[in-house]
């Protein structure tokens, strides 16, 4: 009891600390932070490291948006988390409290790195969907974190649903596939909060979809019940994408924030930001997306 008691002290002391009157959160695709497939200057490679270009580019991204919690795509197995760490804290930038999320992909991870404490973290590698008659997992897991922030604590459901490479016919674009992992996730989150009217959490990730698709509606309301709000997202220039193909040279919106109706208040701006600095694409095919949570109005 004594120890128990202890450490729930020492979490109030970090957490106090942490709430500082302004929360910046971001959600950014960090394209293959691991082994891939690549086309590279000597040709195509199998199982080929990120090049190292395109890594100081990205911290020099994470560097320019300075959130307080970030969650991650495509992260790569621990040991390349851990490099990331490691040459983030060499340049200034620590992230104390970090999380990684291994699901049934076992090369593209979900990872989380912040400068406030983690009050709980819950990785969720048991929702499975019905596809086609048959029990299927959410391919890249669900990371639940709640954090201590303005007004209150706040949980983060971090995703990362299946890309739209197919292999049926009968599915194309994977979509059936997507609208089946949103509603086991959307599910857990009504069972953690069945009140989302009166909860304060956010939805983050790579949908993989548009703000009209399936995946997006199944996250935003289940019947006539509120679940989230899309927050809408723009560049310094008003443009609204966050995903390059770069073989066809076609440009969409994946990556999305979401929050519910309880924190909406408190986003600054009642809006997302896509981050376009000049070294965005040199680190990744998506752009980085961000909310900052302000204080309750009149506090």
């Amino acid at each position: 009891m004594k120890r128990a008691l202890a450490v729930g002290c020492i979490w109030l002391l970090l957490a106090g600390a942490g709430a500082a009157e302004t929360l910046r959160i971001a959600t950014f695709n960090i394209e293959n932070y691991g082994p891939a497939n690549r086309m590279t200057a000597a040709g195509y490679r199998k199982d080929y490291p990120k090049p190292e270009a395109a890594k100081r580019a990205l911290r020099t991204i994470l560097r320019e948006i300075a959130a307080d919690v970030v969650v991650l795509q495509e992260m790569g197995p621990r040991p390349y988390l851990d490099e990331l760490l490691r040459d983030l804290r060499s340049e200034g930038l620590d992230y104390r409290f970090t999380e990684h999320l291994s699901a049934e992909d076992g090369a593209r991870h979900v990872a989380l790195l912040s400068r406030v404490p983690l009050r709980t973290a819950v990785r969720h590698t048991d929702l499975t969907f019905k596809y086609f008659g048959e029990p299927v997992p959410v391919r890249r897991g669900l990371l639940e974190v709640t954090v201590a922030a303005p007004g209150g604590e706040v949980t983060l459901w971090a995703l990362h649903l299946k890309s739209r490479f197919t292999e049926r016919p009968d599915d194309p674009g994977a979509a059936k596939f997507r609208g089946g992992e949103a509603t086991a996730i959307r599910n857990r989150v009504l069972e953690r909060f069945p009140r989302p009217d009166a909860a304060r959490f956010i939805i983050l990730g790579d949908f993989n979809d548009g703000k009209n698709s399936a995946p997006l509606r199944y996250m935003q309301k289940r019947g006539p019940r509120v679940i989230a709000r899309l927050l809408p997202a723009a560049d310094s220039r008003g443009e609204s994408w966050t995903s390059v193909f770069r073989r066809e040279e076609t440009y969409s919106r994946v990556d999305h924030i979401l929050v519910s109706p309880a924190l909406l208040p408190q986003v600054a701006g009642g809006r997302a930001v896509i981050h376009d600095s000049a070294s965005v694409m040199q680190a990744s095919d998506h752009r980085p997306v961000y909310i900052t949570l302000t204080g309750p109005a009149g506090k």
